[in-house]
């Protein structure tokens, strides 16, 4: 079911995740946080932006233990955790956070592992 944002036609599939990540932006990813019922904050943004710099350079969605890696390079091991991620994406990491940062749904959900 396609979105609509600024005059583009968004294609996604049945549970809202881009087809297409290059189809992403920012105007992309206030709708579908909205959609999911997430008021984007500066920490919400720092996940999806570290989600959206592993997938141009690896082209793969990273596992939640390999962002927690990168995140705690940023604010710390005490604070970079599942926890954490929970509380900013209640229904998971790859459900919410991955959809908001533009990528397909990944195929194995070993990403809230």
């Amino acid at each position: 079911m396609p979105i609509e944002i600024d005059g583009r036609s968004i294609d996604t599939d049945n549970e809202g995740f881009l087809l297409e990540p290059d189809d992403w932006d920012h105007a992309v990813a206030k709708v579908l946080a909205e959609q999911e019922n997430i008021a984007m904050s500066d920490d919400h943004w720092q996940v999806v932006s570290l989600i959206r710099e592993h997938l141009d350079y690896s082209q793969c969605v990273p596992e939640a233990r390999i962002l927690l890696r990168e995140l705690a390079k940023i604010i710390g091991k005490d604070n970079a955790t599942r926890r954490y991620l929970y509380q900013l994406f209640p229904y998971g990491y790859g459900q919410q956070a991955c959809k908001i940062a533009g990528t397909r749904k990944p195929l194995k959900l070993m990403l809230d592992v």
